[in-house]
């Protein structure tokens, strides 16, 4: 049962204008030149977007400082979504609240969501009955958004998402008056509005859209995520939403995201530490009068379900990219595994060794730390089978560290370092027993990383 959620502070007033005018209320700057120099081929400039579905953000007061902290994703008919959320025990207000918002859509067979509401600086978690409390509010408040906007009462269908500090209460006043007063609309410029407004610690925003070929129709993917510190599996220790206008059964589309997760979100770690809120949820409304994608041999769901994890892979990424204190993006892929459980246990050793991030930091091709790794993994080796290469992110020759158990010696030092000294590098390592391989992406751990933690409520 939902908790009776307390009076709100104020009658809903409506959206202000229309859906596709900016926000004249707030100043609000989405200029790319505000982010670091090194982020900005990361920051789209246009995109393809979704059909049905509109996106906005805005200062409302949750951040002190000032900067961007409520943003909102609307479909204009109600959607298919599915969830994945975090294992932590002390799972935050928004996460308990949208569980129950997702099944009861499940069991009844609905398609009920139509708005996502989320807030940064403020994790309501660790909140107790009131941190529950405020999380129906919360969505009451998208509730009353949606109804304003199809001019009809509409009931349990919004969302919640929250990110920020753990153990403080929302000022459900400032939301609500943020609620109230943001504008959203279809535009490149209004979503990435919403992707500013989930910034935490982030550096840069992270949106990513794209147009797809299923069976020869076109459908559009749209997802925001953020992220940058306390990023591990499982969950991934972040928020995101992907919307898109395919039409597909709430049953395929739980599968294709649990499929997906396995492969993008919850491939990823930064420093191994796993939040209270973590949440990737997926909205399909069907905008597309595409037919509903219902079986699961099909070739049109095999080509969703890879669309999806390619998609969630490279949204994924970004936040790596933007791992605090990061200056590498490591992708570690591990081959010839007897199952993805094993190829993904020994990618995941790899990823989370602090000694292996650390020699990438240094630039110190110190790959006995990255063979210890794949050796206390756990899962069963043939020795004499395993490979080891260093791949560079230009695409130019790998060096070879390892072939069938042996290291080649002398190592190339020079080439090593040419190597270590680029952005993107790739660890293959091959395992000789199996056909299935997985991946894992991560960063170095830096000087930096202790520095924005140590000061991050100052």
């Amino acid at each position: 049962m939902l908790l009776s959620a307390r009076p709100a502070h104020r009658s809903f007033q409506g959206i202000c204008g229309s859906l596709s005018r900016r926000l004249a209320i707030m100043q609000f700057s989405t200029d790319s030149k505000q982010f670091p120099a090194n982020k900005q081929k990361f920051i789209p400039h246009t995109g393809v977007y979704p059909q049905g579905f509109s996106a906005g953000g805005s200062h409302c007061g949750v951040k002190k400082n000032g900067k961007p902290d409520l943003a909102v994703l609307f479909s204009d008919r109600p959607t298919t979504t599915s969830a994945v959320f975090t294992t932590n025990q002390f799972c935050a207000a928004p996460v308990q609240f949208d569980r129950q918002v997702i099944n009861q859509a499940r069991q009844a067979n609905k398609q009920v969501v139509r708005a996502v509401i989320v807030n940064s600086g403020c994790a309501n978690a660790v909140t107790g009955k009131q941190g529950l409390l405020d999380a129906q509010e919360m969505a009451s408040y998208g509730d009353q958004m949606v109804s304003k906007l199809d001019g009809k009462p509409y009931t349990g269908g919004t969302l919640v998402m929250s990110t920020g500090v753990i153990g403080q209460v929302l000022p459900m006043d400032k939301i609500s008056q943020g609620i109230k007063k943001i504008e959203i609309g279809s535009e490149h410029d209004m979503w990435m509005r919403a992707a500013i407004a989930h910034m935490t610690t982030d550096t840069f925003p992270k949106l990513l859209s794209r147009e797809i070929t299923i069976s020869q129709s076109k459908i559009r993917m749209a997802g925001i995520t953020k992220g940058a510190g306390m990023i591990h599996p499982n969950m991934a220790t972040l928020l995101g939403t992907i919307c898109t206008d395919a039409a597909i059964s709430q049953s395929l589309l739980d599968d294709a995201l649990a499929y997906a997760v396995a492969r993008s979100f919850n491939a990823i770690s930064i420093d191994g530490d796993m939040s209270t809120n973590d949440t990737i949820a997926v909205i399909a409304n069907g905008a597309a009068s595409l037919s509903v994608i219902e079986d699961s041999q099909s070739s049109e769901y095999m080509e969703f379900r890879e669309a999806l994890t390619s998609f969630m892979a490279e949204l994924a990424g970004l936040v790596v990219r933007d791992g605090e204190g990061a200056t590498k993006f490591i992708t570690v892929e591990v081959d010839g595994a007897k199952s993805f459980a094993d190829a993904k246990k020994v990618a995941s050793t790899i990823a989370t060794s602090s000694l292996v991030k650390t020699a990438f930091y240094g630039q110190d091709a110190n790959w006995g730390r990255i063979l210890c790794a794949v050796g206390y993994s756990g899962v069963p080796l043939d020795t004499n089978k395993v490979n080891m290469a260093m791949h560079p992110g230009d695409g130019s020759s790998p060096l070879v560290l390892v072939k069938g158990g042996e290291p080649q010696l002398p190592v190339d030092e020079d080439r090593a370092s040419e190597i270590l000294k680029q952005e993107d590098v790739l660890v293959r390592v091959e395992l000789g027993l199996g056909p299935e391989s997985a991946r894992m992406y991560t960063c170095d751990l830096s000087h930096d990383y202790v520095s924005i933690n140590t000061n991050y409520r100052s």
